[in-house]
């Protein structure tokens, strides 16, 4: 029984090691589908594949002068203020990219 217990206790760590990667790619992964239109615009654009479709569809948001203002705001909530630069069919087709990640 000491000799089973011990055996267990020695391959626990790497059964852990092992899971690590797999464990961190679906993190990955549901960080990335969780990411919709009503996420906040920083949060969007912090993630490599997001920031692609939102740029795709409006441009470098990151680098426009209000950024650091309408960061924490989801592109939902900014469209009234974006006097027209954020339009519904902009907003569906961001959301359908999205939804394809």
């Amino acid at each position: 029984m000491k000799l089973l217990s011990a055996a267990i206790i020695a391959l626990t760590p790497v059964a852990a090691l092992t899971a690590a990667p797999a464990l961190a790619d679906a993190h990955a992964e549901a960080k990335t589908a969780a990411l919709t239109i009503d996420s906040p615009i920083s949060t969007l654009m912090e993630n490599e594949a997001t920031k692609a479709v939102v740029v795709k569809h409006l441009g470098a948001l990151d680098q426009h002068p209000m950024y650091d203002q309408f960061k924490a705001m989801s592109l939902v909530e900014v469209q009234p203020w974006s006097q027209g630069a954020i339009t519904e069919e902009a907003l569906a087709s961001i959301k359908a990219d999205l939804a394809k990640l």
